[in-house]
């Protein structure tokens, strides 16, 4: 299963990754990083396909998708 992993303190909640989510499973954060901003993540991670449209549209290289061994 596809992962996606976020470095919650270079995001600057630009919220961008939550509009080309079309699984609408990336959203910001309830909690602020160091920077004052809410990052994003993700709520359920079951249900990403890992196909990368967060991470190709992050201006910041936030977002990361790992992929299991094997797949």
């Amino acid at each position: 299963m596809p992962r996606p992993v976020f470095n919650e303190e270079r995001c600057k909640g630009c919220e961008l990754c939550t509009v080309a989510c079309p699984h609408k499973i990336v959203v910001l954060a309830n909690r602020f990083n160091s920077k004052g901003y809410r990052p994003a993540t993700c709520i359920d991670e079951s249900k990403c396909v890992g196909c990368t449209l967060c991470a190709k549209t992050c201006p910041d290289v936030v977002i990361e998708i790992h992929k299991d061994k094997g797949e």
